[in-house]
């Protein structure tokens, strides 16, 4: 399924590519010090019980992300 969709939209142990971030400022700033950038592969490995915060895999890292903040990267997946 070849498409974009928001890194909050994957489920448990889907693969994607960062396509863009949406955030502004700080937040841009933070994540991509993260290394949420474009063409970075990311793995969703796991979503708490109420489904925030997500643990995602990139760059050999695991980071968590509240929904909010996961809802302004865009992913191809």
């Amino acid at each position: 399924m070849e498409g974009y969709f928001r890194l909050s939209s994957l489920d448990e142990g889907e693969k994607c590519r960062i396509s863009r971030l949406l955030c502004p400022g700080r937040l841009r700033s933070r994540l991509s010090d993260l290394g949420f950038i474009p063409g970075v592969q990311v793995v969703c490995l796991k979503k708490s019980f109420s489904g925030d915060p997500v643990a995602y895999k990139l760059c050999g890292t695991v980071i968590a992300l509240r929904r909010r903040d996961a809802d302004d990267i865009i992913v191809n997946i």
